[in-house]
């Protein structure tokens, strides 16, 4: 099951407080400019900056290049 739209237009990287890449496939809100990727648990966004995993290039690409992919934050 996906993240609710409603959802996904609030949330933003709790960082650098910019958008995230949600990539649905993987469960995964990524943010490419800091290159980690934050877990989505059973429809919930784990937005800890401690548990954030760190991105290859080659796997920041292939969810960039994820046609299902999209962006959060307001609009």
């Amino acid at each position: 099951m996906a993240l609710d739209d409603f959802l996904l237009n609030l949330l933003v990287d709790p960082v650098d407080h910019q958008a995230l890449l949600y990539v649905a496939n993987a469960e995964l809100l990524v943010n490419p400019r800091r290159k980690v990727a934050y877990r989505v648990d059973e429809n919930i966004a784990v937005l800890l900056p401690d548990e954030a995993v760190e991105l290859s290039d080659d796997d920041l690409a292939r969810y960039q290049a994820d046609p299902n992919a999209r962006l959060t934050g307001p609009r």
